[in-house]
């Protein structure tokens, strides 16, 4: 296994690059995606057992269900088929599984299949697995607006106790670190609404390999990087 310097406590990932993976290879898009997977498996492994605290993947974005009804098809089908095989070995791994994104706007399978994962895995100590499914960076802002909102007119809150912590604790990910280290892979250099408010102070990566071909040699490449930048949050 490989030493490093300093290790994020919070990496996120935009998995990148299925669709290219599949036309370069001449196989249809859900072929990339179900590749995608394969490669995803290692790097939860990996993460686990570098003793990293939090991994956040983006799976599926509010906007991803203008995409083909195929392709759409065929992501919903992965999650299922996921959790299916993976479920034992993530919570004998300690994993603790939350789901960041609107569950209710789900199919009832997956959506069943999503809550019955967090269930299971939700006493367990180890790595902190955020999934984002059906998931948008604005919407959850949002939504921690209207929470607050609701506890104000409530009276359970005042205005002037409303701060960056408290915006913080309404978010799907309460309680966690925010990001220090974001990974997109296929080159692409942009959030796509992903995790917009934690990571503001995040290291970014962008990998020009796709994330089929996202291997450990490449994920360790990235946490070796991030452990030779210097972070001042603002300060010299």
């Amino acid at each position: 296994m490989s030493t490093f310097e300093k290790l994020p406590r919070h990496v996120a990932i935009i998995m990148d690059g299925n669709g290219r993976w599949a036309k370069k290879h001449k196989l249809k898009v859900a072929m990339g995606h179900r590749k995608g997977t394969e490669a995803l498996r290692s790097i939860i492994r990996e993460s686990s057992d570098l003793g990293i605290e939090a991994l956040s993947l983006y799976a599926f974005s509010t906007e991803n269900w203008k995409r083909e009804p195929q392709e759409v098809e065929a992501l919903m089908g992965l999650i299922l088929e996921f959790f299916s095989s993976e479920i034992d070995e993530l919570d004998e791994k300690n994993v603790c599984i939350r789901i960041l994104g609107d569950k209710a706007g789900l199919p009832e399978k997956q959506r069943q299949v999503l809550m019955e994962a967090e269930e299971r895995t939700g006493k367990n100590t180890g790595l902190k697995l955020n999934i984002a499914i059906n998931y948008g960076g604005r919407a959850e802002i949002a939504m921690a607006v209207r929470k607050i909102c609701e506890k104000v007119q409530k009276g359970e809150m005042q205005p002037e106790d409303i701060d960056e912590g408290a915006v913080a604790r309404h978010l799907y990910t309460h309680g966690l670190p925010d990001v220090d280290l974001l990974i997109r892979t296929s080159g692409e250099m942009r959030l796509s609404n992903f995790l917009l408010y934690q990571c503001a102070y995040a290291e970014f990566m962008f990998p020009a390999v796709l994330w089929p071909d996202f291997d450990l040699a490449a994920y360790h490449e990235a946490l070796h990087a991030f452990g030779s930048r210097e972070r001042r949050f603002g300060g010299r």
